[in-house]
């Protein structure tokens, strides 16, 4: 959902006010990924899970980066005892993905 919520917030909803960045290029290599996030002036991390992987590892190569973390999952209700890829469907991560993009879109 994070992915989902990410595209439909940087590519429909506020495509002049955001960006969204490739996580594995910004991690592995000091370009102009990593730039953009030097160099926001708000940082916006929409995290998949509690335990916020990106934005630990950006925070591991830009010391003093302190993003806004939003956990997606937390944004919408489900079955929190689901775990695999497939116990979803296509239209509910669509639709949840929806409702993190709108519900960050209302903060910016």
């Amino acid at each position: 959902m994070a992915r989902q919520a990410a595209n439909i917030l940087c590519h429909t909803l506020a495509p002049d006010k955001t960006v969204r960045i490739c996580l594995g290029g910004a991690f592995t290599k000091d370009t102009g990924q990593r730039n953009l996030v030097r160099n926001a002036g708000k940082v916006i991390a929409v995290e998949g899970c509690y335990i916020n992987c990106a934005t630990r590892m950006m925070q591991g190569v830009i010391g003093d980066l302190n993003p806004e973390v939003i956990v997606a999952d937390r944004l919408y209700e489900f079955d929190r005892n689901m775990f695999g890829i497939d116990e979803m469907t296509a239209e509910e991560i669509a639709a949840h993905g929806r409702t993190v993009a709108e519900r960050i879109f209302q903060t910016l």
